[in-house]
């Protein structure tokens, strides 16, 4: 697992538009002293990351695509757990080499946390000084945690589509939250119409709650969960067609998002 020239993270698209796609657990790459301290097999690590999601996002004007992996720094908690020290700070898995990571080495993640949320608020800044707007914080989850072989988690409580909305003021951004909703549980994809419920495994987590302090009354962020449905979420291999069809599906909810932007929350055009 060697080190690779690409940034850690990336500001992609032309950053006019007032809906932003961020996929910030989609990145599988190391920098060379985390690689070498790594002692997680490579399929368990990406079984826990989100690969595709930046596909997935790929259709909305402004996005966010980050290239490390989670366990070099997860972006979507807070700087205090930001960096997975030991196995109690992910689900038990032992990582790194002597079982614990090194503080020199965390440090050196952390400040790369720091980086990103420091880049990603300029970006955001100039967004937000223009109108509203929204985040589509674009992950993906497991739902053969039992095994390749065996049967998949129960329906009921894993929709193809979750839509956390659990730091999301409601009463503001109600509109919003159906506008996208309703257009992604009527979009057509190879597979039909998809199962799309809010909170049901999951409400959000420090993206979406970062974004909706610093922007109050200004940005509705919405964490979207894909079902690992367009993947084998044991080997990593992933079916193209159906990504596209997600990409496509999250492309649909734009104009809903944006009529609901302009009729209740003064966006312009």
């Amino acid at each position: 697992m060697d080190e690779t020239t690409t940034a850690p993270y990336e500001f992609l698209g032309t950053w006019d538009s007032p809906i932003i796609a961020t996929a910030i657990h989609t990145g599988h790459q190391l920098r060379d002293e985390t690689a070498d301290l790594m002692v997680l097999d490579e399929r368990d690590r990406l079984r826990e990351e989100d690969p595709c999601t930046h596909l997935i996002g790929q259709l909305v004007p402004a996005r966010v695509v980050v290239n490390r992996s989670r366990f070099e720094m997860d972006l979507n908690r807070p700087p205090e757990k930001a960096v997975y020290r030991r196995p109690e700070d992910c689900w038990g898995l032992e990582v790194w080499r002597g079982g614990e990571l090194p503080a020199d080495v965390a440090k050196r993640s952390l400040e790369q946390h720091e980086a990103f949320y420091r880049d990603l608020a300029e970006r955001l800044d100039e967004v937000a000084a223009r109108g509203p707007f929204v985040l589509y914080d674009v992950h993906s989850y497991n739902h053969r945690r039992d095994g390749a072989e065996a049967d998949p988690s129960p329906l009921q409580d894993n929709p193809d589509i979750n839509v956390g909305t659990g730091s999301v003021d409601r009463d503001l951004w109600g509109d919003v939250v159906e506008a996208f909703m309703t257009s992604a549980a009527a979009a057509e994809t190879s597979q039909g119409r998809l199962d799309v419920r809010e909170n049901v495994r999951f409400k959000g987590a420090h993206l979406t709650a970062w974004v909706h302090e610093r922007y109050p009354g200004r940005a509705c962020a919405l964490a979207l969960e894909f079902k690992k449905t367009f993947m084998d979420e044991w080997t990593g291999e992933f079916d193209a067609g159906q990504v596209a069809d997600l990409s496509q599906l999250l492309a649909a909810t734009q104009e809903p998002v944006l009529a609901a932007l302009r009729s209740g929350h003064g966006l312009d055009g």
